[in-house]
């Protein structure tokens, strides 16, 4: 027996020191995850059992497992590396319909727009529609084909501003003509745009009216581009404030104006403005926060950031953001499972449990961090300490064939 024993040592070795070969191999391999051999001892039964005098016959691998700890996190400065902190897979859509995961975060667009690994594999997900909402139905294959947002004609405009109460009533002519200062007692400009995102300064100036024991009255007059507006029903609106300085009765203005010269656009354009918030006190003029319009100029597509959750928003040059989709995570309730088939991926099986599938932060999955990748998780000081230990291993299964040889030897030359 003492071949038979020295023989599947020396086997036992050779497979240990092939998995800590390929844990060394790939230290630098993003979300690989670490294995072991893992041995047990043999034994000949015999119809009535096993002896208490019969030695092993030696050992065998019964398992190489894998270490499914987490690696540590490098920056990348890519918006499209994804880590996962704690638990979970990325889903890939495979080439044959089939599904695999990975911890590796190296991700890319191909050419038409979808989110793929380095091999081609699609990121699993959900899809926004128009609105930017995010419905988690099934999973599939995650698009970001946006590169440009549409203009929006501004339609709303909250602007709370700040009057000075210390102001006389003007001397100057009602506003009729922006162009003389004394008859108004301060200007503030807005920006709009139209149907079809050209900008528009829209210009409201402000007279002290009247003042009186209640509180004072200012009248409001809107200019777009130098040219005079409707204000509701007439060219003008009033603003009043009580004796704490506080605007009161005031209800949102319906502003309408037409472009000059006309550029296309849809016309006239009505932008309902709202003053709440307002006060009148002994400051200076100003415009308070925050000032909220609604309209955009167009935007062409500027970067893609994915947040903690999985959440895919394209950003514009016009400053606008819009969800685009969403990142799926997959966990199982037996990781280890999980069959290894190269490509830093892996499959499903009846060990490992069927997946679950959350958004990143839900139920047991870990949330995402952008810009970074997710290390090996090998210590390699210990793989090469183990390195020595399993070639020792060899050496000493090597040295048992050789005795048993020995003796052999001894026994045919007597």
């Amino acid at each position: 027996m003492g071949f038979q024993q020295g023989l599947s040592g020396l086997n036992a070795a050779s497979v240990q020191l092939d998995t800590i070969g390929n844990n060394v191999a790939n230290a630098n391999t993003v979300g690989f995850k670490s294995s072991r051999t893992e041995f047990a001892d043999l034994y000949g039964n015999s119809l009535y059992g096993i002896t208490a005098t019969t030695p092993g016959i030696g050992t065998q691998v019964q398992a190489v497992t894998q270490n499914m700890g987490n690696g540590n996190l490098d920056s990348t400065g890519r918006s499209l590396d994804l880590a996962i902190n704690n638990a979970g897979f990325f889903i890939m859509g495979l080439p044959n319909g089939t599904q695999a995961y990975t911890r590796n975060g190296q991700f890319q667009v191909n050419s038409q727009g979808y989110l793929v690994n380095t091999a081609g594999n699609f990121v699993q997900g959900w899809t926004a529609n128009a609105s930017g909402s995010v419905s988690q139905g099934p999973v599939g294959n995650l698009q970001l084909t946006t590169t440009s947002i549409a203009p929006h004609a501004t339609t709303k405009l909250s602007m709370p501003v700040q009057l000075n109460s210390n102001q006389k009533t003007p001397t100057g002519v009602p506003i009729n003509n922006p162009a003389d200062p004394t008859s108004y007692n301060w200007p503030n400009t807005v920006q709009v745009f139209d149907s079809l995102g050209n900008p528009h300064q829209m210009v409201f100036y402000y007279s002290l009216t009247s003042s009186a024991a209640t509180g004072n009255t200012w009248t409001v007059n809107a200019y777009v581009d130098g040219k005079p507006t409707t204000a509701g029903a007439g060219a003008s609106f009033n603003l009043n404030f009580d004796t704490s300085g506080n605007l009161t009765g005031f209800t949102p203005v319906p502003i309408t104006f037409t472009t000059t010269p006309v550029n296309g656009s849809a016309i006239p354009q009505t932008v309902t403005v709202d003053f709440a918030n307002s006060v009148q006190n002994n400051q200076q003029f100003g415009t308070l926060s925050p000032q909220i319009q609604d309209g955009t100029a167009p935007g062409t597509l500027q970067g893609v950031n994915i947040s903690a959750n999985g959440m895919i928003q394209a950003s514009f040059s016009n400053s606008q953001t819009k969800t685009i989709g969403q990142v799926a995570l997959s966990t199982f309730v037996n990781p280890q499972g999980l069959q290894d088939i190269g490509g830093n991926m892996w499959v499903q099986t009846g060990n490992s449990g069927s997946p679950t599938v959350n958004n990143p932060g839900a139920g047991n999955a870990g949330t995402l961090s952008s810009g970074q990748v997710e290390d090996s998780n090998v210590n390699l000081t210990n793989e090469l300490v183990n390195m020595i230990t399993a070639q020792r291993y060899y050496q000493a299964n090597a040295q048992t064939i050789k005795t048993q040889d020995t003796l052999i030897q001894t026994l045919l030359n007597i």
